[in-house]
C-alpha cells in the first residue's frame, strides 16, 4: 500500500474536444502504466460512443506509478466528463481530488465550460495547473492563450506549461508539476472509514461496481458497508484499483482510489456523490458533503417505431437505467402513437446520447418526441403539483400560479458577434445580466433564460449566427412564476389531448397559429370540411379549416336556369353537413410525429 505523503490525486478539466482524454493517454504511455501493445487512442474512453463523436461520457478513473528524486510516487488520474449535462458528476469527480490540470486548446483559446469547470475546481480549493495544448499546430498562438489564462484566473506566466498531448512534448513536466504542486492526499488513517463515491457502474454478473476515493480510514474486502444517502447496507466482496483494468487489492487506504464490488442490483441505491462507511460504525461518522439526488432537467417520450417493439424497448430501458442513475422513465400511452415511455434527462447530450445507446446497443428503432420541461404548479389550496406533459395540466381555474425553471447561461464569442446573440436571446425571453471582455476580441456574455426556451434549437441558433464560434454553457438558476398557459388543439371541435402545448403567453398566438398551419399540411383531406382550431381554454386563437373533396355535380347540366344548378348545389351541401355530424377524422401518425417532434 503507498504511503499517503507519496499519493497524488488530480483530475483533467477542459472544453469539449481541448484534448482532455489524447492528454490522458500520453500520460498513461509515459508512465508505463499501459503497454505498448495495448496502446490506442483515448484509452479511457470505452464506448464506441465516445470514440466516434470525440467526447468523455462516463468517467474512468486510472492509477500510475513515476518514479521521481529517488521517490515512487502514485497518481491517481479521474478522467470527468466535459459536457454540461454532466456537471455534476464533474464536482463529485473534483471533490475526490486535490489537484487539477486545466487544459486549453491553444488554437482556440478559453470556451465556455473551461471557465464552468475551472471555477468549480476552484470551489472546491484544488491546486490549479494551467496547461496550454496542442502547441504542435501550424495555427496555435501559445502567447495570446498564456495571456487569457492570467488576465481570466490570475496565474502567473511561470506557472503555465506548454504541451502536446499528439506528440508527448512537455507532457513529463506536467507529471512533474503534479508531484512538486499538488498536495498529498488529505485524510485520517485511523479514523472510521469514509468513503466517496464518484462514479458507478453495473455488470450483470457483479451488480453494482462503485468507484470510490478513500477519505478517512481503510477499507477492506469482505467488509460490511453503508451507503448513507440510499441507507443500504451491502457487503465488499472485491476491493481493488484501476490500471486502467480492474486490478484486485486487499485494502484501499487513506487517500487512494478505487472500486468496491458491492453485489447490489440497482445503481439507485450507490448514487454518485454518497459516502460509504462501515455498517458499525455508520451512527458515529458525518457523512461527506456535497451529496445531492440529481434531478431529470428535460422530459421526453421515447416510442419503437413498431408497436411490436415495445418490449423490447422496455427491457432495454430498464437495463440502461441500471447503468445510468439519472435516467428516469415512466409508461406512456397516446392512442394514436402507442405504447411508450416517458423519460426523464440531465439535458440534451444526454438525452442524444441514451437515443443512440438504445438503437445501437438493443437494435431498435426509435421516436423521440421534442423535449419539454417540468413545470411546478401551485394550486388554489397552496398544494404543490409537478407536471411534465399539458396532458396532466389542472383545470386552469385551480391554479395560483406556475413556476417555470430559469437558467444562468454564460456565452463566449468573439466580440464582434454581440448582436446577433443578444437578438436571438430577446427572441427567446432572454434577460441579459453582463457583458465582460477577456481580451479585446473575445467576450464573456451572462444570462438569464427559461429552459424552455434553450432546449429546442436554442444551440443550433446559436452556432449559426455566431460562425459557430459561441460557446455555450448553463446551469439551474431557480423556479420563476411566468404567464404560461395550455394551448390545446381541436380537429373538428374535438380536443386532441397528445396535440396540446404549454406556452408562454405572450407567444401563445403565433405558436399556435404555425401549429394548425402544420396540421393544415399534414392532416389528409376528407368528404366534407375539417375545422382545425388552436384554443386557450375557451377562447380560440387560431383556426385553418381543410376543405371537402368536392364533386361537380352541376358537370353534366347544359344551359337552362341557374335554379337548376342551385338546386343540386344545396343538395350536396347537406349531405356534406350530414356526413360532418356522424364523420369522424382520423389523425394520422405522421401529423402527431411531426407536431410532437417540433
Amino acid at each position: 500500500m503507498p504511503s499517503q505523503e507519496n499519493i497524488r490525486n488530480f483530475c483533467i478539466i477542459a472544453h469539449i474536444d481541448h484534448g482532455k482524454s489524447t492528454l490522458a493517454d500520453r500520460l498513461l504511455e509515459i508512465t508505463h502504466t499501459v503497454s505498448n501493445r495495448e496502446m490506442k487512442d483515448q484509452v479511457l474512453d470505452q464506448m464506441d460512443l465516445e470514440r466516434e463523436r470525440g467526447i468523455t461520457i462516463k468517467l474512468q478513473p486510472v492509477r500510475m506509478q513515476y518514479h521521481y528524486k529517488d521517490t515512487d510516487y502514485t497518481l491517481n488520474l479521474i478522467d470527468t466528463p466535459g459536457h454540461v449535462d454532466f456537471s455534476y458528476e464533474v464536482s463529485r469527480s473534483l471533490a475526490a481530488c486535490e489537484g487539477a490540470i486545466l487544459v486549453v486548446d491553444s488554437t482556440q483559446g478559453i470556451e465556455a465550460q473551461t471557465l464552468a469547470n475551472a471555477y468549480l475546481a476552484m470551489e472546491h480549493d484544488l491546486k490549479i495547473i494551467p496547461v496550454v495544448n496542442k502547441i504542435d499546430l501550424p495555427n496555435a498562438d501559445r502567447e495570446k492563450v498564456s495571456q487569457e489564462l492570467v488576465d481570466a484566473f490570475g496565474f502567473t506566466h511561470e506557472e503555465i506549461l506548454y504541451a502536446s498531448g499528439k506528440t508527448g512534448e512537455g507532457v513529463e513536466d506536467i507529471i512533474k508539476a503534479v508531484i512538486e504542486r499538488v498536495p498529498a492526499a488529505q485524510g485520517n488513517i485511523n479514523a472510521p472509514l469514509r468513503a466517496l463515491i464518484f462514479d458507478s457502474t453495473y455488470d450483470i454478473h457483479r451488480g453494482v461496481i462503485a468507484f470510490v476515493r478513500v477519505v478517512d480510514g481503510q477499507l477492506t474486502e469482505h467488509q460490511e458497508i453503508f451507503m448513507f444517502g440510499s441507507q443500504t447496507k451491502a457487503d465488499s466482496s472485491e476491493v481493488g484499483f484501476f490500471r486502467p483494468k480492474m486490478e484486485k487489492a486487499k485494502t484501499l487506504g487513506t487517500g487512494e482510489t478505487g472500486y468496491i464490488v458491492t453485489g447490489l442490483r440497482e445503481v439507485s441505491k450507490a448514487r454518485v456523490g454518497d459516502t460509504i462507511t462501515q455498517f458499525t460504525t455508520r451512527t458515529e461518522v458525518e457523512p461527506l458533503p456535497g451529496y445531492q439526488h440529481v434531478t431529470p432537467m428535460v422530459y421526453a417520450s421515447i416510442f419503437p417505431v413498431s408497436g411490436d417493439d415495445y418490449p423490447l424497448l422496455r427491457d432495454a430501458v430498464e437495463k440502461l437505467k441500471l447503468n445510468d442513475a439519472a435516467l428516469e422513465f415512466e409508461p406512456e400511452n397516446i392512442p394514436s402513437i402507442g405504447f411508450g415511455f416517458r423519460t426523464g434527462f440531465l439535458g440534451l447530450l444526454h438525452m442524444d446520447i441514451v437515443q443512440e445507446r438504445l438503437s445501437r446497443e438493443y437494435n431498435l428503432d426509435l421516436v423521440l418526441t421534442a423535449p419539454s420541461v417540468a413545470y411546478k404548479i401551485v394550486l388554489n389550496d397552496n398544494k404543490e403539483i409537478t407536471v411534465h406533459n399539458p396532458a396532466q395540466f389542472p383545470d386552469p381555474s385551480t391554479i395560483k400560479e406556475i413556476l417555470e425553471p430559469w437558467m444562468s447561461v454564460t456565452v463566449l464569442c468573439p466580440s464582434n458577434y454581440i448582436g446577433p446573440i443578444l437578438e436571438i436571446v430577446t427572441q427567446r425571453r432572454g434577460i441579459s445580466k453582463d457583458i465582460k471582455y477577456l481580451g479585446p476580441e473575445r467576450v464573456e456574455m451572462m444570462f438569464e433564460m427559461p429552459l424552455s426556451n434553450i432546449i429546442i434549437d436554442f444551440y443550433d441558433v446559436l452556432k449559426s449566427v455566431s460562425s459557430g464560434y459561441a460557446s455555450l454553457n448553463y446551469d439551474f438558476l431557480e423556479l420563476r412564476a411566468g404567464d404560461l398557459v395550455k394551448v390545446d388543439v381541436l380537429v373538428a371541435t374535438e380536443k386532441v389531448e397528445a396535440l396540446s402545448a404549454i406556452m408562454h403567453r405572450s407567444t401563445a398566438e403565433v405558436d399556435g397559429r404555425e401549429l394548425v398551419s402544420k396540421l393544415k399540411e399534414l392532416i389528409p383531406r376528407q368528404q366534407f370540411e375539417i375545422a382545425i382550431q388552436a384554443a386557450i381554454g375557451a377562447k380560440v386563437i387560431a383556426r385553418q379549416t381543410i376543405s371537402a373533396f368536392r364533386k361537380d355535380v352541376t358537370g353534366y347540366l347544359y344551359g337552362g336556369d341557374v335554379t337548376r344548378k342551385m338546386k343540386l348545389l344545396n343538395k350536396q351541401k347537406k349531405g356534406k353537413k350530414r356526413m360532418k355530424m356522424v364523420g369522424k377524422v382520423e389523425i394520422p401518425q405522421e401529423a402527431f410525429l411531426a407536431v410532437l417532434k417540433k
